[in-house]
């Protein structure tokens, strides 16, 4: 099964993308869409949407795991990342490609095993389960290796249960 990992965000949307077989995990690619603060709004969540289609097509992902929306303070900042989340549902949906969104609790818990790690412990942690030899960069590129991460462990735990 091919996963296509989403780290949404306005100036820069993570994606990962992870081979899983049930057992092993093989890092395919990853990167950030980028947009530019000097574009209007609809044009750089319109973006976004369009340039994860395209991933989601050229590595021929089977299924989506995307980091849910967060905020505790500022509303306001969550509000472009929740039009980020939609327009990429919407063309994921567009594809046929089912979309689980998982609570940054849920990601941190399924890479490290405790809900409050921080940052670098994700981090670390994407880099030993993946076998890379260095922590991916940028930042969102390895949050959205977290999120694939974070669907196959998931998915093989609810396997476990079933059996």
């Amino acid at each position: 099964m091919i996963v296509l990992g989403v780290d949404p965000g306005l100036a820069d949307t993570g994606w990962g993308v992870v081979e899983f077989d049930g057992q092993h995990y093989r890092p395919v690619s990853f990167g950030t869409v980028s947009t530019s603060p000097d574009e209007d709004i609809q044009k750089r969540i319109y973006t976004i949407g369009q340039d994860l289609g395209e991933i989601a097509m050229r590595y021929n992902a089977s299924v989506v795991s995307m980091e849910d929306i967060f905020f505790t303070k500022n509303i306001t900042s969550a509000i472009p990342v929740a039009k980020v989340i939609g327009a990429a549902v919407f063309r994921f949906t567009e594809l046929s490609l089912p979309v689980h969104l998982f609570s940054p609790l849920q990601v941190k818990t399924a890479v490290t095993g405790m809900g409050r790690a921080d940052k670098m412990q994700v981090q670390e942690m994407v880099k030993v389960i993946l076998k890379l030899k260095s922590i991916p960069r940028p930042d969102h590129a390895a949050d959205a290796l977290a999120d694939c991460i974070c669907y196959c462990s998931t998915l093989s735990l609810k396997d476990r249960i079933k059996a």
